[in-house]
Order: C-alpha cells, then sequence, then structure tokens
C-alpha cells in the first residue's frame, strides 16, 4: 500500500457539517397493538371502496351496469315464472348528472320477506349454489346498483312489489349498511294505488337515483337494449329515454325458451379441495353412496370403478375417508373414463330466433346462423351459437362489429380480451371472400354474433364484462365461425356468377341487333325472327342471372347449396334495406315461392 504524505500546503479536508434536524424516532409496533387495530371487512364494505371490480368505474357505465343488472334479473324472475317478459325501462333525468333508473317487469313479483335481502344485501341469490343456466350467477348484480346509488347520492331504492292479483301492491324502501353488509328498511307499507303499474296482476318496479351520465352510441344504454332484443326475441322492452323518447322493442317470437334443468357437480370438473369439502358435507354414509347422488354421470358400475382404482370399496364408511384417501380417489376419478355431463341444463337461442332477433333489428341482406353441439370445460357443460349479418344497410368501409353475449345478456365492455372477439380475430375470413388485416376483425358489411350457453360462464372479472380464454371454448367458437363463413362464401359466391352473368348479357344484347340487321342483308332473314331466337340463346346462356332468392334464404329455382338450409335468410330488395324499409324486418308478408318452367327435352330422329 502506498502511504498518504500530507504537507502543510495542503488543504484539510472538509468536515460534514452536523444537521441541525432533529432525528424522527421510529415508533415500534408491538404484537398487541397490531392486534388492536385488526378488524373483519364485510363484503359490501370491500366492494364500495372497490366499485370498479363490479363495473362502476365511472358514471356512464355505471348507469349502464345498474340498468342491466336490473333487465337481467327481471328476464330471469319472468322465464321462471312461465311468463312472456315485458319488461318497461325509464330513465329520467333530474339534474346534468343525476339521474333516476326505473326498471319494471310482469315477473311473478317477490314475497315480502326477501325483498330486503335481495337488495340489500350482497352475495345473496339463489343462483350460485346451483348447477343451471342462469343470467346471474353471483348475487351481487341489483344490490351493488343500490349500494353504488346510495354512495353517490345518498338516496335509498325503492321497491314495488306485487305478488297476486287479490294482493296490494308493496311498496320497501331499503339502503344498505355496508358496514355489515346487511339492509335498512326505511320504510314498509302497502300501496293499492300502484296496482295500476301491473297490468298482469304481478310484477316487480326498482327505482335507483344516481350519479350518472348519458350518453347515445356504443357502449350505451341504447346499444344494450337494442342487444338484449337480439338475444331474447321473446321479450318485450319500451324504453324511455332521457330526452322523454319512447322506443319499442317488440317481440319476435311468441314462445318461451325451455326450461333448463339443475345437474348435479360432474367428478372431472372438482378439484382436490373441492372433494374433501363434499366428503365432509354429504349425507351419505358409504363411499358409493356418495358418487352416485352428489355426482352426475356416475352410476352404480363406474362407483365401483372408482373405488376399486382408489383401492377402496362401495361400502367404505366416509368417516374413514382421511387426506390420502381422498387424494387416492381424486386420482381414480382422473383415470377413469366417465361419459360428458347432462345438458338438458343448458337452453340455446336456436338458430330461428336468433335469424328473428337479426332480423329484427339488423338491416343485412344476408343472414345466417350455426348452433354447435354441447361440450365441457373443466367439466361444466357449455354450447356456443353463431349468427352474422352481412350486406344490406351496413357500413362498407368500416371494421366488423362483433356482438359478444353470455347466458343472453350482451358482453358490452372489454371486447379485446375476451374470448368470443380473440375467436373472430382467429377465423380466416379471407377464405370467404372479406378483406381481413393481419391479426385483426373483418373489413366489410358483416355483424358476427357469438353466444356462449353455460352453467356457469367463466367471466374474467365480477363485472362478467368478458369471457375467459378456455381452448375448449375458443375451438368450439372457431368452428361454428367457420360453419357461418362457409355459408357467406357460397353465397357471395353465387352472387358473383349472377353478376358476372348479367354483364355478359348486357353484352349480348348491345350486338344482338346490329347483327339481326347484318344477317338480314346478307341472307335476307327476318330481322324481329332472328333477333328473338338470338336474344333466347343468350338468356338460356345466361339464366344465372335470372336467379332470385326469396326471404327464407332458399333460392326459387332451388338449386345451389343454400336451397335447403334452414339456418340462411337472404333479402333480396338491397336497395330497401339501404333507404331504411322497415318492412323488410320480419314485418312484411314472405314471398310465395315459385318454381321455374322447364321446357320437356324433345329428341329429332334422323331420316
Amino acid at each position: 500500500m502506498t502511504p498518504t504524505i500530507s504537507t502543510p500546503d495542503m488543504p484539510k479536508a472538509k468536515q460534514p457539517k452536523k444537521s441541525t434536524r432533529s432525528k424522527k424516532t421510529r415508533t415500534t409496533a408491538t404484537a398487541e397493538t397490531m392486534a388492536a387495530g385488526q378488524r373483519d371487512i364485510s363484503v359490501s364494505e370491500f366492494f364500495a371502496k372497490n366499485r370498479h371490480l363490479l363495473g362502476f368505474d365511472n358514471p356512464r357505465k355505471a348507469m349502464l351496469t345498474a340498468i342491466k343488472e336490473a333487465v337481467d334479473n327481471a328476464l330471469d324472475a319472468a322465464e321462471e315464472g312461465g311468463i312472456l317478459p315485458s319488461i318497461h325501462v325509464h330513465v329520467m333525468q333530474l339534474s346534468e348528472t343525476r339521474f333516476r333508473l326505473t326498471i319494471r317487469d310482469n315477473g311473478p313479483g317477490i314475497v315480502r320477506a326477501q325483498i330486503e335481502n335481495i337488495f340489500g344485501k350482497l352475495l345473496y341469490g339463489s343462483k350460485f349454489h346451483r348447477l343451471k343456466m342462469s343470467r346471474g350467477q353471483q348475487g351481487i348484480g341489483i344490490s351493488a346498483a343500490g349500494m353504488y346509488g346510495l354512495m353517490t347520492t345518498g338516496k335509498p331504492v325503492v321497491i314495488i312489489s306485487k305478488t297476486k292479483k287479490n294482493k296490494p301492491a308493496h311498496e320497501v324502501v331499503l339502503k344498505m349498511d355496508t358496514s355489515k353488509n346487511r339492509p335498512t328498511v326505511i320504510s314498509d307499507d302497502e300501496h293499492p294505488e300502484d296496482d295500476q303499474l301491473f297490468e298482469d296482476g304481478h310484477g316487480t318496479q326498482v327505482s335507483i337515483e344516481l350519479e350518472g351520465k348519458y350518453q347515445k352510441g356504443r357502449q350505451s344504454i341504447d346499444e344494450y337494449l337494442e342487444q338484449t332484443a337480439i338475444a331474447n326475441p321473446h321479450a318485450k322492452i319500451t324504453y324511455v329515454t332521457p330526452s322523454n323518447e319512447t322506443i319499442e322493442f317488440p317481440r319476435a317470437i311468441e314462445e318461451l325458451p325451455d326450461e333448463p334443468k339443475e345437474i348435479k357437480p360432474h367428478p372431472k370438473g372438482i378439484e382436490l379441495g373441492t372433494l374433501i369439502q363434499m366428503l365432509e358435507r354429504t349425507e351419505a354414509r358409504q363411499l358409493g353412496g356418495f358418487l352416485q347422488k352428489d355426482f352426475c354421470r356416475v352410476g352404480a358400475t363406474k362407483a365401483r370403478e372408482i373405488c376399486k382404482g382408489a383401492g377402496m370399496t362401495g361400502q367404505t364408511w366416509i368417516k374413514t375417508v382421511g387426506h390420502d384417501e381422498a387424494e387416492k380417489l381424486y386420482d381414480s376419478i382422473q383415470k377413469t373414463r366417465i361419459i360428458a355431463p347432462n345438458t338438458d341444463c343448458l337452453v340455446p337461442i336456436g338458430s330461428k330466433a336468433l335469424l328473428a332477433g337479426l332480423l329484427k333489428e339488423v338491416k343485412a341482406e344476408f343472414f345466417a346462423a350455426s348452433t354447435r353441439p354441447p361440450s365441457v370445460y373443466r367439466g361444466n357443460p357449455f354450447q356456443i351459437e353463431v349468427a352474422i349479418g352481412y350486406g344490406g344497410g351496413l357500413g362498407r368501409d368500416d371494421s366488423a362489429k362483433v356482438l359478444r353475449f353470455a347466458n343472453r345478456v350482451p358482453l358490452l365492455y372489454s371486447q379485446s380480451s375476451c374470448s368470443s372477439f380473440k375467436a373472430v380475430a382467429e377465423t380466416s375470413w379471407k377464405n370467404y371472400g372479406l378483406t381481413q388485416p393481419r391479426n385483426s376483425i373483418p373489413s366489410g358489411p358483416l355483424v358476427v354474433l357469438v353466444h356462449m350457453v353455460s352453467v356457469w360462464v367463466p367471466f374474467t372479472s365480477e363485472s362478467k364484462e368478458a369471457i375467459a380464454d378456455y381452448d375448449e371454448i375458443r375451438k368450439e367458437m372457431k368452428l361454428a365461425l367457420q360453419d357461418c363463413g362457409r355459408k357467406l362464401g357460397t353465397y357471395l359466391r353465387r352472387r358473383k356468377r349472377m353478376a358476372r352473368e348479367s354483364e355478359r348479357r348486357s353484352v349480348f344484347e348491345r350486338y344482338i341487333g346490329e347483327i339481326s340487321r347484318c344477317c338480314n342483308a346478307l341472307t335476307g332473314t327476318d330481322t324481329d325472327k332472328l333477333y328473338k331466337a338470338l336474344m333466347k340463346q343468350a338468356k338460356r346462356r345466361t339464366d344465372e342471372a335470372d336467379n332470385q332468392l326469396d326471404d327464407e334464404g332458399n333460392l326459387i329455382d332451388d338449386n345451389g347449396r343454400l336451397g335447403h338450409d334452414e339456418d340462411v335468410v337472404i333479402i333480396d330488395d338491397v336497395q330497401s334495406l339501404q333507404d331504411g324499409d322497415d318492412t323488410l324486418f320480419g314485418k312484411s308478408k314472405p314471398k310465395k315461392k315459385t318454381k321455374r318452367k322447364t321446357k320437356k327435352k324433345t329428341t329429332r330422329k334422323r331420316k
């Protein structure tokens, strides 16, 4: 090491100045002081601080979410009661940022004892614990809407319910105590004068006052109700806008969808922890009875096979099954081949109803639908439906519009993260005659509707805005999209052939008159007779241009691949569509089918 030598000429090193600030003493917490500050948090208190998780991100979206939850409940209630839904939605503007939302239905009503729990308590409902197709799943929606209204305006929720004709309407005014997740009833009275609200003698009305923002266009209340009418053609919806304009969405069909049936969990869809909990809660005493009663698709033979694979028997007592035995049982279930779960728990919209809904709301010239057979993800049965509309009055320079649905409910937000949107973007629409940018949805006058039906839709968040991207789900969506794409490709190729033959005929017609006159000058043939003969040949050679398509999508000449397809609707009067003629959407009388006359072939014998 080199020693440091200091000389008198060298300056002394500067000493750091002492800080005049007094050092802050850090308070140390003990186990006792930390324990004193801990307390449990209610679920309503958590969501009140994190309301964006439920879809109440901003005033505009909050209004839409509140109406969505109320309308979903109204549709579910009416269908479970076997009633064709008639829903009235009224948005009244009280000030620049304050609105009162009123939603009324003709369902069976709500008994008085359940009103406060349904509207004033989060995570309370009848749909979470059952495997059955329904719009609501978590028991959060309508109570969260009331909570948002209370937080932003301080106004309580007003519920009017009528269960029978001979009983007066009951009005309950309540608010939620978010610190305890329980309702507080402000008033509870019978109001016979409110009976006039319910023409059928039963129904429910809920009014929520909240801070919001009303705006038309995409992701608006208007768009949500329009798409709800498409996915629920059996429902009648009356909508009164803030400007006091009344919009009617009439019924397209007069039949209720079939009632879905509740099923038991499928063994392939549970995890080890869930299996252990089911073993602890089951009422069965022996393992064989547990497997047969608490699961679907497990009979006596399959139960013995599962027990044998786990080194047990069907007579094994449940109380003797510990963690190790449960793990062996779980492994045996995974190795055993078990039939897919029942699908009577699913009720798809159906191709005819989908087409009826699109015809009512979408101004296009070609419609096609496809319904996939039921499939399974994580043991949960699901089914995919797809419908498309092309041409007509749709925008030709814009990107295709993707309508996403889950259990008949429109999904308007988080489009790019939804499995439905990804499936549309991954489908190769160029194969069917459309232009498509790379890694994007197709361009042109196209509307694509994708609907998922399931006992448990895997949403990406509590706000239920997008479907999670499972491989099994996306695969079924792409197969249904490809089926509709093939039908569209067939239609577009047919249209191109018809246009091409029409151009050929116009060329023939341009020169036939001159040819007839020249032949007359050369040979003396009758000009009119030759002109008619040549025109007849021109029409025969270009007979594709004369084909017509009726309003049910069948070719009138009954040729071609679309002739017998019931899942295709083609409207031939494109100009009326562009002019906004509403008679083309399910209101006009269908054209009568006419058969083309064909001449019998004759053979001449040579002399």
